[in-house]
């Protein structure tokens, strides 16, 4: 009989150790080593390689023939952006969100179109009882022949399941929840998701099944489990949002059939999610007008210029530091805009509290907000509020200067859409394309002359 073997595993990164430490030397967290039984496996080249007999030999780059992926479009154009234009069937999606942000209902109203259009859709549910999915789909109103539902969390059943079914894609809500019998850790451990995930990328390869895996997060928001699982699958997309707010967004943060930088925006309502296909006009329909501290900017994310509302609140501490709190923008990079208002323009901000917040949930970490930050700033802190039918858009250096961006054409031509009459953009941006009509265009070439045109001082 073959030995056991115990190893040591962090449950936090996957590092393996053969002894127990406190602190684990590859993410140096504290108390995370537990101890998991290795019990050594029959062979399973067969199933990882397809055939073992047949052997590939190196081909050149240029005899390989390249072609485009095929394509699965959903009914949501947001989804299909943010996959790059579709599900491609083989690929491993990895979807990952804070609890009850909308997860499950998302892949639910989205397999319930695909089985809609034609195609065959297994729904595994670990979480879930059957008739609990079938009181989520009702309240959804959900009622597709073509979608089927399983309540399992064996690996070797539910690949008996999906053989039964053979559905052109397939959801697993969640990865946490599925275990091997091979392998004797408990469910969620890091040899089981490692193990499952794997095995399920086989899956996928080899018989063109598009499968999705719901992944838990952290508290710091990270997908729960070893950082293997997000190198392992073809695509990562998380789905954020407050649950204060109806907005959620579905963000790329790895694709291997499209863009990262994508964003998909979704409303939460009573009957489900609903595509968002105009944010710009959403973000901005609750705006005050005429309030201090108070800007517009044109942010890109992806392919999709999008413009949101920037507030600042400037008001004189009450504590030997100042704060400075950030919702939506980097934290650091606020710092580093009011030492430059400070240094370059004059503005005494060391004595004052700083809060800035994107409005409607959105988070930026594009250089070109830099520009509508620093006049948000400016205007709460003189209380000079900008007209609101101003766009800004620019980044800003150390040495107070404004520095181009990409793609400002299509920037303004949103702004123009949405009935905004001017824009203050670098000057070095100016030329070399068509201003939209019903917008003013005005250069800067510092931060003093962007505030001088944006508040008139």
């Amino acid at each position: 009989m073959a030995k056991v073997k115990s190893i040591f595993l962090c449950q936090d990164c996957g590092y393996e150790s053969p002894k127990w430490m406190g602190k684990c030397p590859g993410c140096q967290a504290w108390n995370t080593m537990v101890e998991e039984t290795i019990r050594p496996e029959k062979s399973v080249r067969g199933l990882s390689s397809g055939d073992s007999n047949l052997k590939q030999r190196p081909q050149s780059i240029v005899e390989i023939k390249s072609e485009q992926e095929p394509r699965i479009p959903t009914n949501y154009q947001e989804f299909n952006r943010v996959l790059g234009g579709g599900i491609v069937p083989g690929s491993l999606v990895l979807v990952g969100g804070d609890p009850g942000i909308g997860k499950s209902t998302l892949l639910l109203q989205t397999s319930a179109q695909l089985a809609q259009k034609g195609e065959r859709v297994l729904y595994i549910s670990g979480e879930e009882s059957v008739k609990q999915t079938k009181l989520r789909a009702d309240r959804l109103d959900i009622a597709a022949k073509d979608l089927f539902v399983l309540a399992e969390t064996d690996m070797e059943l539910i690949e008996q399941a999906m053989s039964d079914v053979m559905p052109s894609v397939m959801i697993i809500d969640s990865i946490q929840t599925v275990y091997r019998s091979e392998v004797t850790s408990a469910p969620g451990s890091v040899s089981q998701v490692r193990e499952c995930t794997s095995h399920l990328m086989r899956m996928a390869k080899t018989k063109g099944i598009a499968i999705f895996i719901v992944g838990h997060v952290t508290k710091e928001g990270n997908i729960a489990g070893p950082r293997l699982l997000e190198h392992m699958v073809d695509a990562v997309l998380y789905f954020e949002g407050e649950r204060h707010h109806t907005f959620r967004i579905l963000r790329a943060v790895k694709n291997r059939f499209g863009s990262t930088n994508e964003i998909g925006v979704f409303e939460m309502k009573e009957e489900g999610l609903e595509e968002v296909l105009n944010p710009s006009e959403i973000f901005l329909e609750e705006r005050s007008k005429g309030a201090a501290g108070s800007t517009v900017v044109a942010s890109l994310e992806g392919t999709r210029p999008m413009l949101v509302e920037l507030q600042a609140l400037i008001s004189p501490t009450s504590f030997g530091n100042p704060r400075r709190m950030a919702t939506g923008i980097d934290h650091s990079r606020v710092s580093l805009l009011m030492a430059v208002l400070e240094k370059r323009v004059g503005l005494l901000l060391q004595n004052q509290d700083a809060y800035l917040n994107v409005a409607g949930g959105v988070r930026l970490d594009e250089p070109a907000i830099d520009l509508a930050v620093a006049v948000s700033i400016a205007s709460s802190f003189r209380d000079a509020p900008t007209k609101p039918t101003d766009v800004m858009i620019g980044e800003i250096g150390l040495t107070g200067e404004v520095r181009r961006v990409s793609r400002i054409e299509q920037r303004i031509h949103e702004a123009a859409k949405l009935g905004f009459t001017r824009a203050i953009i670098p000057d070095k941006n100016i030329g070399g394309w068509t201003v939209p009509k019903g917008i003013k265009v005005v250069g800067v070439s510092t931060v003093y002359e962007a505030l001088q045109a944006a508040l008139g001082g």
